[in-house]
């Protein structure tokens, strides 16, 4: 069955092997939202079924999505990849470090939800925000890490928040909090870690998740991890 979905963050490592593995159903239409367009139009230019668009979660721009989102027809699944990591000694943080990681990685999801709800297809749709185990409560944390973790951990309550406020409609939300995954975020965050996944295969467990589980799961935050980190 072909769906329509949308990926924000589709440029790199993870999001990047998303949008590739959705587009191997050649029926599906896929979307795929980044700030570098450039790089997905080089990255996806031979993928019919992908079509790549300009998104800045930092400077959110509201009218500007929703003109973009509002040509793509009712949309089966939204993939909420982005993600900023600062590795920096908590003291040493600044305001704009907490400003940018919460506006990536928090604040812009959410505005990009609020934009995309009149455009999801009402009849039943996904969205899976994608997290980290450095938000997920109760897991190891590591120093330097604050302002990237607290922020993925907002994303996590937004979650539980969005399905209960929700709950009557056929438009359900999950998230999950991914381990290490070999992408360069890693390797800023943890030099010379060998992650247990690579992105095509972490990309082919949020894909499947994606299309089947909104009919069984709504709300759950759900570790996707074999390693420490």
């Amino acid at each position: 069955m072909s769906k329509n979905i949308v990926v924000i963050g589709g440029s790199t490592g993870i999001g990047k092997a998303i949008v590739e593995k959705a587009a191997q159903n050649a029926e599906n239409n896929i979307f795929a939202f980044s700030r570098q367009k450039e790089l997905m139009s080089k990255n996806f230019k031979s993928l019919n079924n992908v079509s790549v668009h300009h998104l800045d979660l930092e400077h959110f721009s509201g009218p500007k999505f929703v003109t973009d989102i509002e040509k793509l027809g009712p949309i089966d699944i939204l993939i909420n990849n982005a993600g900023f990591l600062i590795k920096k000694e908590f003291d040493k943080l600044s305001h704009e470090d907490f400003v940018r990681s919460y506006q990536i990685n928090a604040i812009g999801i959410m505005q990009v939800v609020q934009a995309v709800l009149p455009a999801m297809n009402q009849r039943g749709s996904h969205i899976v925000n994608i997290s980290s185990m450095g938000g997920f409560q109760g897991s190891m944390k590591f120093p330097g890490l604050a302002a990237y973790s607290t922020s993925k951990a907002a994303l996590c309550s937004f979650t539980e928040l969005f399905a209960e406020e929700y709950k009557d409609s056929n438009i359900k939300m999950n998230c999950l909090c991914l381990g290490a995954v070999q992408t360069e975020m890693l390797e800023a965050a943890f030099p010379g870690f060998e992650a247990p996944h690579q992105p095509e295969q972490i990309a082919e467990y949020i894909y499947d998740f994606s299309c089947k589980q909104g009919d069984f799961l709504n709300g759950k935050i759900i570790p996707v991890s074999l390693s420490t980190p």
